[in-house]
C-alpha cells in the first residue's frame, strides 16, 4: 500500500424548516459544485474546532448544537497530489448566524427533496440518503485525477469504532 499523505477535512450540513443549506464553491478544490460547508483541520484543532472555524469563515455561521453522521476516506488527488482524505461529516439543526457570501462560498438553501445532486460530486448522491434519513454511515471512494469516481463503498454504522472509515 502506498504511503500516502493524510488529509483530515470537515462538512456540516445545516438544516432548518425542511430546508438544506449548501454552498457553491468559488474556488479550490471542487470549484464551481455545491457541498457542505467544511475544510481542512488544521494542526493542534480538533475536528470539531474545525468544523465550527471552517463554517464561520466560509459563511459566517456559528454550528451550536451538532452531531456526527459520516465518515468517508477519499483516496483523491489535491492539488496534484494523490492523498488520503478522511471527512467528518456532521449535521447542525441548532446554528447562530445567517449565511452569508463570502471569497469561498455562495451559501443556498435548499428543500430537502431538490438537493442539486447534479451539481455535486459524484458521490454526494450515494451517502446524501443516509444523512436525510438521519441513519450514521461509513464510506470509502476513490477519485481519479478528474474528480471522476473509480471505486465506492457505503454502510450504515451504529456508531463510529474509531478515527478510520471502512
Amino acid at each position: 500500500m502506498e504511503n500516502l499523505r493524510t488529509i483530515n477535512t470537515t462538512l456540516v450540513i445545516l438544516m432548518k424548516d425542511n430546508k438544506v443549506l449548501l454552498g457553491q464553491k468559488k474556488r479550490g478544490f471542487a470549484k464551481g459544485t455545491y457541498n457542505g460547508i467544511g475544510g481542512k483541520q488544521d494542526p493542534g484543532e480538533t475536528i470539531e474546532q474545525a468544523m465550527i472555524r471552517e463554517t464561520q469563515e466560509e459563511i459566517g455561521v456559528t454550528p451550536i448544537e451538532y452531531e456526527l453522521m459520516g465518515k468517508i476516506h477519499f483516496d483523491v488527488y489535491y492539488k496534484g497530489e494523490r492523498v488520503n482524505m478522511y471527512l467528518n461529516i456532521y449535521k447542525s439543526e441548532i446554528f447562530d448566524g445567517e449565511p452569508i457570501e463570502t471569497e469561498e462560498m455562495i451559501p443556498t438553501w435548499f428543500e430537502r427533496n431538490s438537493i442539486p445532486f447534479d451539481k455535486m460530486l459524484q458521490d454526494d448522491k450515494l451517502w446524501w440518503p443516509y444523512l436525510l434519513d438521519d441513519k450514521k454511515f461509513v464510506g470509502d471512494v476513490k477519485f481519479d485525477k478528474n474528480l471522476v469516481m473509480q471505486y465506492h463503498k457505503f454502510e450504515e454504522v451504529d456508531k463510529f469504532e474509531d478515527e478510520k472509515c471502512l
